[in-house]
């Protein structure tokens, strides 16, 4: 597809339909203030070779023909073209000759399911060159999508350099946590209304199931902990000093969700405390209740043996009011047994 130059480029102004898919999503910006959009590999290999302006390539994996840009244009290494296709690469941040190469991993609620709690995640690459900034993902990427359509309406994101555009897709990808965060915290306050006022029985699956989230959520977010600190604090001739200092801000994103499901975390184990608990208590409740019956039931259940037995002369077998004495003898032990039992404070 032929490359459309334009001065400004305005939010909408090309749809995905209109795009050729076999064409990765691109944007670039000359010395001169030129931009851009859609270029064709042929002239990609020549702002690569020239070094000079700025050029921002967003590839689908999933599409081939966009996926051969990598090796046949930008002829990036071998294993790090493997990592963008394993949907299972570990999050990391390796130096190559020219370029550094970044993984991170997004995560968002699975509705292709039905269970509530189900994680989606997705790999998220990044080829940072001097002159140049890949992005690959597997599929369609908010992130990606919401920074594309910013450098649509303001082009001059692409002057500040691959290093800052790295920053906000980064950014917008780190950022997709908090909604999660909020719908956590959702579940966590509907679980404890479900333990503490209508104590249902089925609420354990529940607290289970949104502690493994959590867990889930922190075993993705841990690893891009050790990345953003890399990218603050290490050296590098592709990312100035001004830089670091904007990634400076994604790692104190990271720290504070880190910090948010922690407490998520305690939060889910004092309510699967209280829920045990309780349980514990019915129980208790349910033994007492038992226990009294079972003590009350004696003294009828003896007297009654006592004079059931099948003996000749029992006394007061014939007596008139036997019947009525040994129930009020029944009633006078019940009696005393509760007394007893309030005594000691066990009823």
């Amino acid at each position: 597809m032929a490359a459309s130059e334009i001065g400004l480029i305005s939010t909408g102004e090309q749809t995905t339909a209109a795009r050729n898919v076999a064409v990765p999503r691109s944007y670039y910006r000359g010395r001169d203030g030129e931009v851009r959009t859609e270029l064709p590999p042929r002239d990609l290999r020549e702002i690569i070779k020239s070094g000079e302006g700025m050029v921002w390539v967003d590839v689908d994996v999933t599409n081939r023909h966009q996926h051969a840009v990598l090796e046949k244009i930008f002829n990036f290494h071998p294993l790090a073209i493997e990592d963008t296709l394993n949907p299972d690469s570990r999050v990391k941040i390796e130096e190559y000759d020219g370029y550094l190469f970044t993984i991170i991993r997004g995560v968002l609620f699975d509705d292709k399911t039905e269970n509530p709690y189900d994680l989606a995640t997705r790999v998220l690459c990044f080829f940072l060159g001097p002159n140049f900034l890949v992005t690959t993902h597997a599929g369609p990427s908010h992130s990606c999508a919401l920074i594309a359509e910013r450098v649509m309406r303001s082009p001059d994101a692409l002057e500040r350099g691959p290093g800052r555009l790295m920053y906000l897709v980064m950014d917008a990808s780190v950022d997709e946590y908090f909604p999660i965060i909020d719908q956590v915290d959702e579940f966590i306050d509907g679980l404890e209304e479900r333990v503490f006022i209508n104590f249902d029985d089925n609420a354990l699956r529940s607290v289970f199931s949104v502690k493994r989230l959590v867990l889930s959520l922190r075993r993705h977010l841990a690893p891009q902990r050790e990345v953003f600190n890399v990218l603050t604090n290490r050296p590098s001739p592709l990312l100035t000093h001004e830089t670091q200092i904007y990634f400076r801000d994604i790692y104190d994103h990271v720290l504070r969700i880190n910090d948010a499901f922690e407490a998520q975390r305690d939060l889910l184990g004092s309510t699967l405390d209280a829920y045990l608990t309780q349980v514990s208590n019915r129980l208790g409740l349910v033994t007492k209740g038992l226990s009294i019956i079972a003590t009350l039931s004696v003294p009828f259940v003896v007297v009654s043996g006592m004079w059931g037995m099948n003996f000749e002369r029992i006394p007061m077998a014939r007596h008139p009011l036997g019947f009525w004495i040994m129930l009020a003898l029944q009633l006078g032990i019940g009696g005393a047994l509760i007394a007893i039992l309030r005594w000691r404070k066990w009823l």
